[in-house]
């Protein structure tokens, strides 16, 4: 009955954390609009004029709001996913659709924490500060990911607030559970952030983006291992290819066209953490016998 509580709480929880972290979406997609045009970059000016009543508060009052109307949102419009269903995807106030994006978001982070804790690979109480870690690491994954699959960005200040993150994961996991070799620690560096390098000056930005390599870097510390690490990249580019070929095949995508592979990678990161312990122990089976 307790790991049941357990599981129905993470679940509650996380949904109220993705809320949370596509909100978060929105107001740094606004900010970084408003650096990109005083910076006189170049911004779409119909998403920044559309983003408009994200930044008509301070910080410190800042209320969500309905991207169309402005109208600033009650609590029962914001419970997770009941929110969205009671409306049936529109806003209570002007009746625009409000699109898929914030009922998936929170329903990925619903199903990810209680999911996390049954698959969680390190003994708990003991690890009970990893795991607390965990959520807030994950929510950042999580903004990331989306982020980067809307704007093919993915933006600095989450990639080095998850650098710190996975350093803090590391000595946490070092200190706890003591299975952290330092080898292996540089080789998943050098497994993910150092291809990743390599290929982002060989092509010169062309194949992927230079976020792409400050992200494997706060990944490959998270892993802490080669092994997971190449594991990451057989995910990510498996998932890859069953994107891209149905998109090749139907003549939606073509050989020039660009596909978010942050999204990808942190996937993939996700299932080896949580499942590469298992995998390796299977694949040394098979292959002992």
């Amino acid at each position: 009955m307790t790991t049941i509580m357990i599981i129905i709480s993470l679940a509650l929880l996380g949904a109220v954390l993705g809320s949370f972290a596509g909100a978060q979406v929105w107001r740094l997609r606004a900010w970084q609009l408003d650096i990109d045009r005083q910076a006189g970059h170049a911004y779409d000016r119909q998403e920044w004029r559309h983003l408009r009543v994200l930044r008509q508060s301070h910080l410190h009052r800042d209320r969500s709001r309905c991207l169309q109307c402005g109208h600033v949102l009650s609590w029962y419009d914001l419970v997770p996913l009941a929110s969205w269903l009671s409306t049936k995807g529109h806003c209570r106030y002007c009746q625009t659709p409000i699109g898929l994006f914030e009922p998936i978001v929170e329903l990925v982070m619903g199903l990810a924490l209680p999911l996390s804790y049954i698959l969680w690979p390190w003994p708990l109480p003991l690890s009970t500060g990893m795991f607390i870690l965990w959520v807030v690491i994950a929510v950042v994954l999580l903004i990331l990911a989306a982020y980067d699959a809307k704007w093919r960005l993915l933006p600095d200040q989450l990639n080095y607030g998850l650098m710190i993150l996975g350093l803090l994961f590391v000595v946490m996991r070092a200190l706890l559970i003591g299975d952290v070799e330092i080898g292996s620690l540089l080789g998943s560096l050098g497994m993910l952030a150092g291809l990743y390098g390599v290929l982002y000056v060989l092509s010169r930005g062309a194949w992927i983006g230079f976020g792409d390599v400050k992200l494997c870097v706060g990944l490959a510390l998270l892993l802490s291992d080669w092994r997971f690490s190449f594991m990451t990249l057989f995910f990510a580019n498996i998932l890859g290819c069953l994107i891209v070929l149905p998109g090749l095949i139907r003549g939606k995508l073509h050989t020039q066209s660009q596909v978010p592979f942050g999204p990808l990678l942190i996937v993939g990161c996700v299932v080896s953490l949580l499942l590469g312990g298992p995998l390796l122990s299977v694949i040394t089976k098979l292959s002992i016998g």
